[in-house]
């Protein structure tokens, strides 16, 4: 390890010590010498070749730094001091041990690993070592959980790391609920391997006994199927029970022992039949993230949210004129993926009451739902107003047709507007207490106890297989930049949402227009 240790820069090694001297006393040696007095005989060594003449092994002038090998040294000419008795030691670096090239390999960008595989042999076979690739993936990729699914499915780091080799998709999994702040999840599902011979060959990832056989087809624009040959590599020994199981651990990281509620185990089962159904053919569509106005309250993206007794599900926060919504990326049995389950009403800001009224859910309702009352009354009188503009339309009414080319004009000035770009904004206002009130179930019991905007909004509910959908009204709460949260007074539920933070380049749609066709698509998916 002194070697290492020297060839890299990072200081002397102790441990590589240690085991010299415990070389020597086996050997019958008498030097027993300790650290500190080694470490003088170095810096002896160094001083003694700091003059203007050439050092006792014959290199040029110059201290003696470059390593240390039990008791020899490398000077900066490149040959060893050795001394009279004792083993012979390496001269080159290929004499090093394979455990401290390894070592040393490891430290290197793994962009100039082929370079070092040209060298010889040795090096080729060393730098087939798994641990050097785990770590140049963990440090130049950030992996770390996935390489240990990716290994338990066949996948060696250094198959990983080899551009070119694989085009690896992925599924990410939120966290384990209700830990709604932690990060992303993911493990592969599918696998092409790319032949030298421009041949290509898809593997399925998904299940429990490694890649198998699999199919993959391209349909319509930005769409593209995966189909398994081989559905028995999903299946487990023990049955759908020891399936159930293990899925349960993945997803929710606990047993069904430790779900007391009944009726939560009951959603949760119906979540894993409603997911395992679909296990052997997966179509997968581009997904555009919002991109960026200088009018919005904050920036849109990705965010983690508390659903109850569904577990943390990911939604996308976006921004339309007036209006937040957001669509969900993941469903449940009852609300699929692609609806919209919050649309908040930027225009109807709601002034929390002192800390002791927000503690009653009655007041909270009776504000809430006085401004819902409200806009039920201006949706009834805006319907009656447009049924008698297309009366008049068609009786050939010039001046409300004068009006309705007036709306379309603000329209477009607001758009022309707001272009994507750098956010404009000046900051949140001030932070004002806030508590849930008594009676609101909460997943998460750590959420801020302060707020800085509260809005009227709406959410989605639905029977069992997406059955009686309506919206119902809510507050939805701005903590920061990066978290809110909505109270469903229906339900008496408070869902906690926190912005995901990792980084999805080349995402983000090119222009509104297409992210808005790209919602509407999304819609149609489940509708």
């Amino acid at each position: 390890m002194a070697v290492c240790a020297r060839l890299c820069g990072v200081g002397q090694s102790r441990r590589c010590r240690r085991r010299q001297r415990h070389n020597q006393q086996d050997q019958g040696s008498d030097s027993d010498m300790d650290e500190e007095e080694e470490e003088q005989i170095v810096g002896q060594k160094q001083g003694d070749g700091g003059g203007a003449g050439p050092d006792r092994g014959g290199a040029t002038a110059g201290p003696s730094i470059a390593c240390e090998y039990g008791s020899a040294h490398v000077n900066r000419g490149g040959s060893l001091d050795r001394p009279s008795t004792g083993p012979p030691h390496p001269q080159t670096l290929a004499e090093l041990p394979p455990e401290l090239l390894v070592e040393i390999f490891s430290l290197l960008p793994g962009t100039a690993l082929p370079n070092v595989a040209l060298v010889g042999k040795k090096f080729r076979q060393i730098l087939n070592t798994e641990t050097i690739w785990r770590r140049r993936c963990m440090e130049e990729f950030g992996l770390k959980d996935d390489l240990r699914k990716m290994e338990v499915g066949g996948v060696s780091s250094r198959d990983l790391y080899v551009d070119g080799l694989f085009i690896i998709g992925w599924m990410y999994l939120p966290p384990h609920d209700p830990r709604v702040e932690d990060p992303m999840r993911r493990r592969p599902l599918f696998r092409i391997h790319m032949r030298e011979n421009e041949k290509t060959s898809v593997e399925c990832m998904y299940g429990h006994k490694g890649p198998h056989k699999g199919d993959i087809q391209t349909g319509k624009k930005d769409e593209f199927s995966t189909k398994c040959n081989q559905t028995d590599y999903h299946r487990m020994p023990g049955g759908r029970q020891e399936e159930f199981r293990t899925w349960l651990e993945e997803e929710w990281g606990r047993t069904l022992e430790e779900i007391f509620h009944e009726h939560m185990q009951e959603l949760i089962l119906m979540k894993f039949i409603y997911t395992s159904q679909y296990d052997n053919c997966l179509t997968y569509r581009r997904i555009y993230l919002p991109p960026v106005m200088p009018c919005d309250l904050l920036d849109p993206g990705l965010f983690k949210g508390t659903y109850g007794s569904h577990g943390l599900e990911i939604v996308m926060l976006s921004f339309h004129g007036t209006s937040a919504r957001a669509t969900k990326l993941t469903g449940d049995p009852n609300v699929p993926a692609g609806q919209l389950t919050l649309d908040v009403d930027l225009n109807r800001p709601v002034v929390l009451p002192d800390l002791e009224h927000q503690r009653s859910i009655e007041d909270l309702s009776r504000l809430v739902l006085g401004i819902h009352a409200e806009v039920q009354r201006e949706e009834q009188q805006q319907a009656k107003d447009t049924s008698a503009s297309a009366r008049g339309v068609a009786e050939g009414a010039c001046g409300d047709a004068s009006v309705a080319e007036g709306v379309e004009e603000d329209r477009v000035t607001c758009s022309d507007r707001c272009q994507p770009g750098p956010s404009s904004r000046t900051g949140l206002p001030e932070a004002q207490p806030f508590v849930l009130p008594l009676g609101v179930m909460a997943r998460n019991e750590v959420y801020p106890r302060t707020c800085r905007k509260c809005f009227y909004g709406t959410g989605l509910i639905a029977g069992h297989g997406f059955t009686s959908p309506e919206r119902t009204p809510g507050l939805f709460v701005l903590f920061d930049e990066d978290r809110f949260g909505f109270i469903w007074l229906e339900l008496k539920s408070f869902s906690f949402y926190s912005r995901l933070t990792d980084n999805l380049a080349h995402a983000y749609a090119p222009n509104m227009e297409r992210f808005e066709a790209m919602l509407f698509s999304m819609q149609s998916w489940t509708s």
